[in-house]
């Protein structure tokens, strides 16, 4: 598929304004996918989890991920992560520099839970 073709539309969950998707395969919002996410540059979420796990490679821009009570990884071109679903919590941002692009795969539908100020994680 060619870069012009990719169909870009605003994705749903709050918390997330400025941000796009473009679905490759399947559907972001209803289960298994492939697609690319484009944040805004300065663009930030607060502590949160997902559900699914995703794997993900970066295409631009400098992408920053920070697990709760941990340093902040920066994450650029060419770069690869595989971002755990469930209660793996932690904050996104892009850099200020630029959008960040990149692309997604997971097994399970696109969702962003925020977590409440303040609340522990639940026991295992």
């Amino acid at each position: 598929m060619a870069a012009g073709d990719l169909k870009w539309t605003d994705l749903d969950p709050k918390g997330a304004p400025g941000v796009k998707v473009a679905n490759l395969w399947g559907d972001h919002a209803k289960g298994a996918f492939g697609a690319f996410f484009k944040l805004p540059a300065g663009f930030a979420v607060p502590l949160h989890t997902h559900t699914h796990a995703m794997k993900v490679v970066f295409v631009s821009g400098t992408y920053i991920q920070a697990p709760e009570g941990k340093a902040e990884v920066r994450l650029g071109p060419g770069a690869y992560m595989m971002q755990p679903g469930g209660n793996y919590r932690h904050t996104t941002s892009c850099d200020k520099a630029s959008e960040c692009l990149f692309f997604v795969e997971s097994s399970g539908k696109f969702d962003l839970k925020p977590v409440e100020a303040g609340k522990a994680p639940p026991k295992k």
